[in-house]
Formats: structure tokens, C-alpha cells, sequence
């Protein structure tokens, strides 16, 4: 009768001829050491300068791997501001690409992306008070008639009215699909340079 093998064995004899690749690994620890760097960066941990170091002492496959952990945090971190803070954010987020980045072509494309993002804040802003002029006559129908049943008088806040929410979720979703192209198409450049 033949031995029954248990499955750590089965395992091992499986995996036998597999052999670590030292290249990939190393490959594997610079993309996430690039990350790591990006992150410190977006943080405020770590200068552009340390960023450009770490790129320069590296080289080869661990170079492009390297900069292509940085090019990942980086790129998933470009997206529209909500505020004038997120806006100034973009500014530093330019700033690590730029180190990462050595095209000439890419500071004119930063440019264009940090202006669409601030004409998308003040966009969203005129869309506000559109929208809350375009809603007020059904909003005050509605506290008129609200006022009227109740016998007192009653001031509705707009983001209380499902109705005006939907409203404005549709014309504000409008508006920010129209910028995300923008934030697509930005991202799309930002993988296509090479360091």
C-alpha cells in the first residue's frame, strides 16, 4: 500500500522547481519603497529633492519601477477639488510629478489641469446659486403651504426637500461629469510620460 502524503507535501514537491526571481523581488520592494515616497511626499515627510535622489541613485529596471510606484500614488491622487485647500493640494501633487516627470511638455499640461480645476470650483459655486435661484419659487410654495396648514410660519432648508436634492445632485453630477474628462485625460498623460 502506498503512503498517504499529507498536503504540506503534496505542496512542496509542487512547488519544487520554483525558484525565486531576485530581480522581480527587488523590482517589487522599489515600487513599493516609490509609494512609500510618494506618500511621505503628498504627506509633507519628504522634499521633491528626495524624491529626485532616490530616482538618481537607482537604476535600470529598479529605477523604472521605482518611479512607477511614485507615478501610481501620484496619479490616483489627481481628481477635482472640493475646496480651495484641495486645490492647493494639486499644486504640491504637481510638484511630485514634476520630480518624477522629466518631460518639458508635462509643466505646461499641469498647468492647464490646476486652471480647469480651479474654473471647476468656481463653476460649481455659479452652479449653487443657480440652482437655489431656480428652486426658491417651489421652495417657498412649499413653506407657504407648509405655513399654511400648520397656521405658523415655516422656513424649509433646501437640503431638507428631497425634491430640491435630487434636483441638485442631477445639475451638479452634470457639471462634474463634463471635469472628469478632464481628470481622465490627465491621468492618461501622466501614465504615457516616461522618467
Amino acid at each position: 500500500m502506498g503512503r498517504i502524503k499529507s498536503a504540506l507535501e503534496l505542496a512542496l514537491e509542487r512547488t519544487e522547481d520554483v525558484r525565486g526571481d531576485k530581480g522581480s523581488l527587488e523590482q517589487y520592494e522599489a515600487r513599493r519603497q516609490g509609494s512609500k515616497l510618494a506618500n511621505e511626499f503628498l504627506e509633507g515627510g519628504a522634499s521633491s529633492a528626495m524624491l529626485e535622489t532616490a530616482l538618481k541613485k537607482a537604476s535600470g529596471a529598479v529605477k523604472s519601477a521605482l518611479a512607477e510606484g511614485m507615478r501610481e500614488v501620484f496619479a490616483a491622487r489627481i481628481s477635482l477639488p472640493a475646496d480651495e485647500k484641495a486645490l492647493k493640494r494639486l499644486d504640491t501633487l504637481g510638484r511630485g510629478l514634476q520630480a518624477i516627470i522629466l518631460d518639458p511638455r508635462f509643466p505646461a499640461l499641469w498647468k492647464q489641469f490646476e486652471a480647469a480645476a480651479a474654473r471647476y470650483l468656481d463653476d460649481t459655486a455659479q452652479y449653487e446659486d443657480a440652482i437655489m435661484r431656480q428652486y426658491a419659487p417651489q421652495l417657498r410654495q412649499k413653506e407657504a403651504e407648509l405655513s399654511r396648514r400648520l397656521g405658523q410660519e415655516v422656513r424649509i432648508d433646501p437640503f431638507q426637500d428631497p425634491e430640491f436634492v435630487a434636483f441638485y445632485r442631477k445639475n451638479m453630477d452634470t457639471l462634474k461629469s463634463n471635469y472628469e474628462a478632464i481628470v481622465q485625460d490627465t491621468r492618461r498623460q501622466v501614465a504615457d510620460f516616461s522618467s
